[in-house]
């Protein structure tokens, strides 16, 4: 029977099943990173995007097809996270306007809204990229407006342009010579794709997502979330998530040789499941470690990661505690307060001993979403709030949070930690706000940022052949050095940075690295460059060995 018109119960089922097969597929994504280093979270950032924006959707009383619009725009918005995850946003605040009031559309009516997606889009980024996500969607809204002149069956004209999808995305590394060397396509392009392809399979009838059980509403130990904890947490980090997929070597057996692994590693310790699904709850100081632990056994999905110390003080700041909370409402608002995104809890303090009001946890592999920004900056009591994001996948979504934001928000562009401490160090409240804008803006400058990790594929760059597991380092996002060891890794590294006008050099060694190991190669600098101050502190990020600072 032929589809000419989509209602809202049927866009409800579209996105919904659009959120489920992006997260099913999230990890293909995800090895599409360009660099061969164990962030790549295109997949990850989008589909949490997405699953924001079904948790919105599945609120929704009316069966009307502009409020489910609104509710997906409203949900994508809020959960938006990484470069990716704003762009998808953007599209659906687009598309969710030119289908305002609608109570059913027909696929010309559809192609008009995919269009208008797509100028928002392009709009909200300020130099937009052709090979990306937005090429992808271009071409695709633009073909779409062509092919609802002779499809109006809404089966076959997405049979047809998500053919265009394809084709388009086959295409991005003719257009960015990054992809092309690296030998990918462009994974938010491909993203898109598979949220494309998820509303195809609901129109189809082939997807049977409603009837599966939302994990987080399954997962043992849940309760313990809001638990009052006590002052002195051992372990700081509530570490939840699920394996599916597993490889076919894992057997029940396995399961506890993993529960064992853990108790090494943490305590409150979850492992339940079968072959097909394993739970898993534990309290570590190390995060990273966990999910690395856990990747051997197969893919990882539904990731949730508490900084319990953090959730304790909210707790003590909250009403229940009635002499801190006065204590708290009495505090005098300041003109201008700082909020910084930081992983890891050496980096963590020495951001708020540097005079960050507002520690948001995240960065590599963990972007906060538009909405946990938005949460940092309220708990902030000032006119006026600085953002440092601290990483380039991360400024986008300060800059969308700062436009819906009721307080005034200044995001300086940050795209390390070292030029957010940096930018934190020239901080000076005793300026306009422009003056402390200029005076960080120009702190970050005059930073390099090099970062010691491991590849997680074969690649190559710049000419440089890379092998799965080697040492990699980087200066300023650009892979420099390769090798088989850390320490060699490491102090290479530093002298691809160094030059006549460094003055200090300093190192933040990662949560895998012991502080004899990261003092041996402290020392090492400073033998090697004598003239220069060498600093060394624990940072605690996951992934990373070593992040360098050079000014």
């Amino acid at each position: 029977m032929i589809q000419e018109f989509i209602n809202g119960d049927i866009m409800k089922e579209m996105i919904l099943s659009s959120a489920h097969f992006l997260d099913k597929n999230k990890q293909a994504v995800d090895a599409l990173n360009v660099f061969p280093v164990p962030d790549g979270d295109t997949g990850t950032n989008m589909a949490m995007t997405m699953m924001a924006a079904a948790k919105e959707v599945q609120s929704v009383g009316s069966s009307s097809l502009g409020d489910i619009a609104e509710a997906l725009s409203k949900g994508a918005l809020k959960g938006a996270r990484g470069n990716s995850g704003v762009i998808l946003s953007q599209l659906f605040r687009g598309f969710a306007r030119s289908l305002k009031d609608q109570e059913k559309v027909s696929t010309a009516k559809y192609a008009e809204a995919l269009q208008a997606g797509v100028d928002t889009a392009y709009k909200a980024v300020m130099k937009p990229v052709e090979g990306t996500i937005l090429t992808v969607a271009r071409v695709t809204a633009e073909e779409a407006k062509k092919i609802a002149r002779i499809k109006k069956d809404f089966v076959e004209f997405y049979d047809e342009i998500i053919k265009v999808a394809k084709k388009t995305l086959d295409k991005t590394p003719e257009l960015l010579p990054v992809l092309r060397q690296a030998g990918v396509v462009d994974s938010g392009g491909m993203g898109l794709l598979y949220i494309m392809i998820g509303a195809s399979r609901a129109l189809k009838g082939e997807t049977d997502f409603i009837s599966e059980q939302r994990p987080e509403e399954t997962f043992p130990g849940r309760e313990m979330a809001g638990a009052r904890v006590e002052a002195d947490i051992r372990f700081g980090y509530c570490t939840e998530f699920f394996i599916k997929n597993l490889h076919p070597h894992v057997d029940k057996s396995d399961i506890e040789k993993l529960k064992e692994k853990l108790e090494k590693l943490g305590d409150s310790i979850v492992v339940v499941g079968d072959e097909d699904l394993i739970k898993v709850h534990v309290h570590s100081n190390m995060p990273g470690k966990i999910l690395q632990l856990a990747l051997r056994f197969g893919e990882l999905s539904n990731i949730k990661i508490d900084n319990m110390r953090e959730q304790h003080r909210h707790l003590d700041e909250s009403p229940d505690n009635p002499g801190l909370a006065q204590e708290k409402a009495e505090e005098p608002e300041k003109d201008y307060g700082v909020v910084a995104v930081a992983m890891g809890e050496g980096l963590s303090s020495i951001f708020r001993d540097l005079g960050v009001d507002s520690i948001i946890e995240g960065g590599q592999t963990m972007n906060p979403s538009i909405d946990d920004i938005l949460k940092g900056v309220e708990k902030v009591k000032a006119r006026e709030v600085f953002i440092l994001p601290n990483n380039s996948n991360i400024i986008l979504s300060a800059n969308q949070a700062r436009e819906i934001s009721n307080k005034k928000i200044h995001v300086i562009p940050t795209k390390s930690i070292p030029q957010g401490i940096a930018a934190m160090v020239a901080f000076n409240p005793e300026l306009d706000a422009s003056g402390i804008s200029e005076r960080m803006t120009d702190a970050i400058s005059r930073v390099k940022t090099g970062q010691v990790t491991y590849a997680v594929r074969d690649s190559v760059f710049n000419d440089i052949e890379i092998k799965k597991g080697n040492i990699i380092g980087l200066v300023n996002g650009e892979i420099k050095v390769v090798g088989q060891e850390i320490p060699d890794v490491t102090e290479r590294l530093v002298d691809e940075m160094v030059d006549s006008e460094s003055e200090i050099v300093t190192l933040f060694y990662g949560e895998e690295v012991s502080a004899e190991d990261a003092e041996r190669i402290t020392d090492f600098i400073s033998d090697r460059y004598p003239d220069l101050d060498v600093e060394l502190y624990s940072g605690g990020q996951p992934l990373y060995y070593y992040i360098i600072s050079v000014e």
